[in-house]
């Protein structure tokens, strides 16, 4: 499989991965060979990067930190949940709670797996898949500073709630009233669930407060907010960067520099540090460009190296195919000069 834009994405060749709704169900299926309205559906529809099935690369796997089967079980439940809260019902943190469980199971059985952001965003399901990767950064940051599993569980109920206060439909600017700010709506609808900690409720309160007191919406200094919201600011503003509808996205490798940048002023520093140490800079699958001129797909990673991963670089054809690995880690004066899309 590679990893590519949906510019350069041609009729004929086969979808890698299964692309989902919102609420879980099957888009497309992995294998399905895409034709020129299918990709032309997927434009329309905000998909910009998919994988495709690719000869060359058929024995490449993109380890999961989060299997397929739990993901699609925790957007169903989190499109039930959102649904009930858009039209001012209770909804019901049981079954919820259910799906949070197999997830942390899997993260902590995978933990060593660097996350790849990569699963496919359309229009329809954008919002439930930043919050599942908020979720999933935010539990693997945790597990790295030694949190006990029953903060872990805390810490993915309000990660994989942070943004409950988007739901509610405001017309006029958010930021002329504190009060009308997502996150203080967000605080509102979970502060009476008396089945939820009210940690959780400070995750929505709280994750664009900002280490130098100047965030929203109450501008309050870094040591007055909660560890759990400072560790959803880091995982929540690394998935702003990559998948922002307003303004340039950025890959992998710039938003990790945007975040240096950001750590001590508006991040914690060493939250973001923590971070750096479970993130895959160049995503398996993804065509990079090396110092050697030399062009390949990413086909390995080194936890603790995010910067230095295996290059596949694959010339010539037929007969003369020529295929090599090129590990970063050991051949130390080789770069990734660029990425490919």
């Amino acid at each position: 499989m590679r990893y590519v834009h949906i510019d350069s994405v041609e009729s004929g060749q086969y979808l890698g991965r299964t692309i989902f709704t919102a609420n879980g169900s099957i888009l497309l299926s992995e294998g399905v060979q895409l034709t020129v309205f299918m990709i032309n559906q997927l434009m329309r529809i905000g998909v910009t990067m998919i994988y495709i099935k690719d000869q060359e690369f058929e024995d490449l796997e993109i380890p999961e930190l989060v299997s397929e089967e739990t993901k699609r079980a925790v957007m169903k439940r989190m499109t039930d949940t959102f649904n009930s809260i858009r039209s001012g019902k209770d909804f019901n943190t049981k079954s919820l709670n259910l799906s949070i469980d197999s997830l942390l199971e899997e993260v902590m059985q995978n933990k060593e797996v660097m996350v790849q952001l990569t699963d496919i965003r359309t229009e329809d399901n954008a919002m439930y898949v930043h919050a599942l990767n908020v979720c999933m950064m935010s539990v693997l940051i945790g597990i790295n500073l030694g949190l006990p599993a029953s903060q872990l569980r805390e810490l993915a109920i309000g990660a994989l709630l942070h943004d409950v206060g988007k739901l509610e439909l405001i017309t006029d600017d958010e930021h002329s009233d504190k009060r009308r700010h997502h996150t203080w709506r967000g605080f509102e609808v979970l502060k009476n669930k008396r089945e939820l900690s009210l940690l959780i409720a400070h995750v929505a309160f709280q994750h664009h407060e900002t280490m130098d007191g100047e965030g929203l919406p109450r501008q309050i200094p870094g040591e007055e907010i909660h560890l759990y919201a400072r560790i959803v600011a880091v995982a929540n503003t690394y998935d702003n960067l990559l998948f922002e509808k307003e303004g340039k996205r950025m890959l992998p490798h710039d938003a990790c520099e945007r975040m240096m940048v950001l750590a001590g002023s508006k991040l914690d520093r060493d939250i973001v540090i923590q971070f750096l140490r479970t993130v895959s800079i160049y995503p398996t699958g993804a065509s990079v460009r090396l110092t050697t001129r030399e062009t390949g797909v990413v086909v390995g990673q080194h936890r603790g190296l995010p910067g230095r991963p295996v290059v596949r670089v694959v010339k010539g054809s037929g007969d003369d195919l020529e295929i090599k690995e090129v590990d970063l880690a050991k051949h130390t004066t080789v770069f990734v000069e660029s990425v490919l899309m």
